[in-house]
This record gives C-alpha cells, structure tokens and sequence, in this order.
C-alpha cells in the first residue's frame, strides 16, 4: 500500500487570548471550576479581521512555505471542518484561490468534527494514490467561536478557534497504518444552515464515556494491523479535547506521561484543528525530529474516531 509521511507543518493561531478569568465574566464559572474538569486554562478566539477562512490560509502558506515544494507540485487540498465561512464554496477552494494552487486538483471540505484532520490524511493518500502528484495538503480548521452559546457554560468554555495544516507525501513501503470509524449519534450536534441560531449542544458524560474506550480502540487497532507497539511510538498527539481523557490513556498504556503531548490548557478543545496545530506547536519547539514515528487520534462528533501511524520527515 501507497502511505504517506508529513513533510512540514504550519498554524493559524487567532490573536485574541481569553482566560477562564474573562469567560467568569461572561459566564458564571472560574478557572478550578473549568481545569480541575478540563486541563484548560485559556483559548485563542478570532479577533477583528480573522475567520475560519483566513486562519486557514495562514496555516496552509507556512506549511507549504516550509516544505520547499512548488505549488505546480500539489496534487490536492483537503479541509477538515465543521464551521466553514460558507455553506458552499468550501473552506478548502477559497484556500485554493488564495495560495494560487493548481487547478486540476481535488479540492474538498469533509465534515468528521474533531476527527476531521485525520479523516483528511486518508481521504488526500487515496487521491494522491490514485493521480500523478506525490504531494498534498490537509488542513483542520474551526470558528467555533461562531456556534458557542456563550450562557452555556458547559460548552462556552472548552472551545475555541484555531487552524492547523500539514504538507504530505505519498510513498510506496513508507510506515503507514490508519483505523477510522464512527458509532452514530447526536452527543455532540451544531444546527444546520437555515437554523436561526446554529450553536454547539453536548452531552459531556456520554463524550468522555465514548472518548476513552475510542481512543484504546483505535490505538489498538492499528497496532495490530502495524504490529508496532506503544514502544515504537516517539509522540503520541491525540486530540485536545480533555486532560483527563489523555490521563487516562497514558495509564492504560503505562506509557510515559511526555509520550502524549497537551495543549489545551492554552488553546483549549479546537476541533479539526487540534490535532495539526499540536503537532505544528511541537516541531516550533524542537519537540519532533525528522524521522520519527508518530500516532495521531482523534475523536468527535457523528460520534467519529479516527487514527493514523506514520512518519515525520521534516
């Protein structure tokens, strides 16, 4: 089988920082309230002049900037999101357009919620596989702050916005291994276009109780179809929805806690774009080195859940 392997990453971070102090304001809440439940302390939100659109913009130029690749070299565009600036065209061809891609290439926005990113990893190898061109872009991106019912503070308070991109390579014998999936259900829903008022609603219970039996499932599947083991694993980046959903893993893998990197005590839970820009935050560090192995989980809404081992080549 064709895989693929990251070539280089990039962010759309918004500018505007906003504590658990500033959502007390808003909401009555605090921050023990919301780490003690969360991990998080704060969250980026759009500020005057950002969006969706050019959060993901930004994310998918640094990428490529970084890659060293021609845009001639592309050979698709795929965005993860569930709060795309229009109804239609997709996120994906505005971002087309803006870094002045090809035109022959499939370009598309795939709804997979917080698993939306790497949902995306598979749906851009089986187009590479299927073309010319060995190289792709994936971006996961979220406005959330534009369907937050912000009197609700059991949902106000986890999100925020964010953008995450990486460049790809298809190559044939490169370590690859992906387990996707869903279970069905509304735990987590957004109104759809036509509704007044389109906000997030979430069963959190039923969230957690789904999030950390997915994230063994999905880790085990791969591992088995890999034969690889936590062992070989150099960065485990799972979704930042919860602390405790991560805590929880780390204990059933007795695996070492810096093996599974957060985040979300700063940017707090960003959906399909989680995933991407923890993984971009930890290359700016010097966290990631070319050739490393990395698992990447994610879950979500539909309820989804999705996984992909590969390489990171940098």
């Amino acid at each position: 089988m064709e895989g693929i392997k990251i070539i280089s990453t990039g962010a759309g971070i918004p500018s505007k920082v906003v504590t658990n102090e500033d959502m007390s304001r808003i909401v009555e809440t605090n921050d023990e309230w919301i780490y003690t439940r969360t991990g998080i302390h704060e969250r980026r939100f759009c500020g005057e002049g950002e969006d969706c659109l050019s959060l993901a913009v930004s994310a998918a130029k640094q990428a490529l900037e970084r890659s060293g690749i021609e845009k001639s070299e592309i050979g698709c565009l795929i965005c993860g999101t569930v709060t795309s600036k229009y109804a239609s065209p997709s996120t994906a061809c505005l971002v087309q357009k803006a870094l002045e891609l090809p035109e022959d290439i499939p370009v598309l926005d795939i709804n997979a919620a917080c698993a939306g990113f790497i949902y995306g990893l598979e749906v851009a190898r089986g187009f590479l596989a299927a073309g010319e061109k060995k190289y792709g872009i994936v971006v996961g991106v979220e406005e959330l702050t534009r369907v937050l019912d912000m009197s609700d503070r059991s949902t106000c308070v986890l999100f925020g916005d964010g953008a995450g991109a990486a460049v790809i390579k298809a190559e044939e014998g490169t370590l690859y291994e992906n387990c996707l999936g869903a279970k069905g259900g509304l735990e987590i829903f957004i109104e759809g276009v036509g509704s007044e008022k389109s906000t997030v609603h979430m069963d959190g219970k039923a969230v957690f109780k789904f999030a950390v039996a997915a994230i063994p499932k999905v880790m085990n599947t791969i591992f088995e179809k890999s034969g690889k083991t936590i062992e070989d694993v150099d960065h485990c980046i799972c979704h930042q929805a919860n602390a405790r959903i991560i805590d929880h893993v780390v204990k059933k893998y007795n695996a070492p806690a810096e093996k599974f990197y957060k985040n979300m005590d700063r940017f707090g839970n960003t959906s399909a774009a989680s995933v991407p820009t923890a993984m971009n935050e930890m290359w700016e560090k010097g966290m990631i080195k070319p050739g490393q192995t990395l698992l990447l989980v994610g879950f979500g809404g539909g309820l989804t859940m999705a996984g992909a081992l590969l390489k990171f080549e940098g």
